[in-house]
């Protein structure tokens, strides 16, 4: 049985970092792609990051390249995304996510269409950024 359990959000001032964490099971990390996505009040959901594990390629939404960074752990079976210079416009609740048929590109996860396609979701944490 897939599970993907998130933590680490919290509050934190404009300029601040936090990093989430998103513990699996029912599956290896390092076997399947694995992405963050967020939705914020009154928003679509929308792809973050996510990293392949053939080649280990990481892509970003372009809002948050250069300050946010995915990897995984395979010892802990956990995914991980640093986030610094965290703005107010990063406040949202952050899900991580894989399917099967997830397939991390540049484009996919810019895609507005990719969180409907993905099967298993964490249940979510909240990241509030105040300025």
């Amino acid at each position: 049985q897939v599970q993907l359990v998130e933590s680490g959000g919290g509050l934190v001032q404009s300029g601040g970092s936090l990093r989430l964490s998103c513990v699996a099971s029912g599956f290896t990390v390092g076997n399947v792609v694995i992405g963050w996505f967020r939705q914020a009040p009154g928003r679509e959901r929308e792809g973050v990051s996510c990293i392949s594990p053939t080649d280990n390629q990481a892509h970003y939404i372009d809002s948050v390249k250069g300050r946010f960074s995915i990897f995984v752990d395979k010892t802990q079976n956990t995914m991980w995304l640093e986030m610094n210079s965290l703005k107010p416009e990063d406040t949202a609740v952050y899900y991580c996510a894989t399917d099967p048929n997830f397939y991390c590109t540049e484009g996919d996860i810019r895609s507005s269409w990719l969180p409907s396609l993905l099967h298993y979701w964490g249940q979510g944490t909240q990241v509030t950024v105040s300025s």
